[in-house]
């Protein structure tokens, strides 16, 4: 019990339960951890080790009583500084000094870590309005990859995928409304998902329907399948509040476990649009033969998309964009002038995404649904004949930090012009369409031991079929093992 980061969520959940370690003393672990380690990497920004302390010990008594806490007792986790998650606890909308709040709600994610026995730590950093796929930003800075402290952990839920993989605790909240779980996931080993359309209930007011373009889903960033199905368990569930939810009653743990031998694969390296690096796609093809051998029939596809990559991510960077310019503007109409009171605070790509917003018309939000359209109907078309999707989830091997407090991905691949916050990235498809996405880890890319994921697609409401597909590659090429290189990382 001497390296308790090397543990899975559930896994400690059980000594918990078992009586071979006191919540008390996991927080305590946990916190020490933090304060000797974060420093490094920067990913938790916001602290409330009190609370989390005062919580354990109330949960030593039970556990002494012989009460079974749930199988993530005693957990230790980290919200995301975004959304608020966490009634009386501070957000920042991702670093954003003038945007600072006090939470109203609880997190979907929150309310379902404390149902499973989950103690809540901290939160942590990510970009402003979670609008990159890298995490940075003005007011806490950059966020490090603990594989190596000279690149960024991805994004928008870097500082939770950080906090995972270097140990600070075991599980983490993520949003993802174009890849913010995934692209994070992938740059750190964790095996990050999103949900598909009706799973997780979406709860947005005034607005009911604000989280649909794009989908955004809350989730988590864990270091198996098995967390992820616990986690799904408890998070999906009917809301009438959210007008897309839908009962479900679905084990996912079973689900996971499921057989996938014989399902068909369609891969592809680039959606026939995006620009690839040279050992992305190298890596990318050795990988998809790993499917082959536990069963599963893989076929290369095309598509035909009418829509290039970078008109797609712009489209994806305006529906974004459209619900904080709707804040910013009705807090303008009060007398709050945010951009020119406080211009300094926001990112500059942000600005100028909310000036296209409000330019923004009723023939724009035509095209923009058209291309939606467009993307749903040709992941329609492939689901017809395969069951999955895989696709590379970041065109690039790696994203250096920036000094700047501005991180961006490249503007720039195989020599052809990108979009630097979104287009360099696999991912955001399927929040047009509403399918599950996850990406599975997949080793090293290269010499600067950047971890490497591969995103696999489902069909929508198949999301327990994904976990069984993310699960036979796990106990194929076991990935726990890996992260002995943040783990093992020297603290100066």
């Amino acid at each position: 019990m001497d390296k308790l980061e090397r543990f899975t969520a559930s896994e400690l959940g059980q000594h918990v339960n078992e009586g071979k370690i006191k919540p008390s003393e996991v927080v305590k672990y946990f916190i020490e951890r933090i304060e000797k380690r974060n420093t490094s990497i920067n990913a938790v920004v916001y602290k409330k080790y009190d609370e989390a302390i005062q919580k354990a010990y109330s949960m030593d008594k039970k556990i002494e009583e012989g009460a079974y806490l749930g199988p993530f007792a005693g957990v230790p986790f980290i919200l995301k500084d975004f959304l608020p998650n966490k009634k009386g606890w501070v957000s920042t909308h991702g670093g954003v000094k003038c945007l600072e709040s006090i939470d109203s709600v609880n997190s979907v994610f929150c309310d379902a870590m404390e149902s499973l026995g989950g103690i809540a730590l901290g939160k942590a950093n990510a970009p402003a309005y979670g609008f990159r796929g890298t995490t940075d930003n003005k007011m806490f800075g950059v966020t490090k990859n603990p594989f190596n402290l000279s690149y960024n952990p991805g994004g928008s839920s870097g500082g939770s995928a950080a906090s995972v993989a270097d140990g600070l605790c075991l599980i983490a909240e993520g949003g993802d409304a174009g890849g913010s779980i995934r692209v994070p996931a992938s740059f750190n080993n964790l095996f990050g998902f999103k949900a598909g359309i009706s799973v997780i209930p979406s709860i947005s007011r005034p607005d009911a329907f604000s989280a649909s373009h794009p989908y955004c889903f809350n989730g988590g960033l864990t270091k198996s399948v098995l967390d992820t199905a616990i986690l799904l368990n408890a998070m999906s569930y009917y809301d009438p509040l959210d007008p897309l939810s839908r009962p479900m009653n679905i084990n996912y743990v079973e689900e996971m476990n499921q057989s996938v031998k014989g399902l068909k694969i369609a891969y592809t390296t680039d959606f026939d649009i995006f620009e690839v690096e040279p050992r992305v796609k190298e890596k990318f093809l050795n990988i998809v033969d790993s499917f082959k051998e536990i069963g599963l029939e893989t076929e290369e596809i095309h598509f035909n998309f009418n829509h290039t990559a970078n008109e797609l991510a712009n489209m994806w960077c305006l529906g974004i964009t459209l619900d904080p310019t709707i804040e910013i503007n009705l807090e303008k109409e009060k007398g709050n002038d945010l951009l020119k009171e406080h211009y300094d605070e926001f990112p500059e790509e942000f600005i100028y995404w909310k000036e296209k917003c409000d330019e923004f018309g009723v023939m724009d939000l035509y095209k923009f649904n058209l291309a939606r359209t467009a993307v749903l109907d040709e992941f329609e078309r492939v689901f017809k004949e395969y069951d999955f999707i895989l696709s590379p989830i970041s065109c690039v091997e790696a994203i250096k930090n920036a000094d700047d407090r501005n991180t961006k991905g490249p503007d720039m691949i195989n020599g052809k012009k990108i979009d630097p916050l979104i287009g360099w990235a696999e991912t955001f498809l399927p929040n047009f369409t509403g399918h599950p996405s996850c990406s599975i880890p997949a080793g090293f890319i290269n010499e600067a031991n950047i971890p490497f994921g591969i995103q696999a697609i489902g069909k929508k409401f198949n999301d327990g079929k994904l976990l069984a597909l993310a699960h036979a590659y796990e106990l194929h090429k076991p990935w726990k093992d890996n992260y002995k290189v943040a783990l093992n990382r020297i603290i100066k």
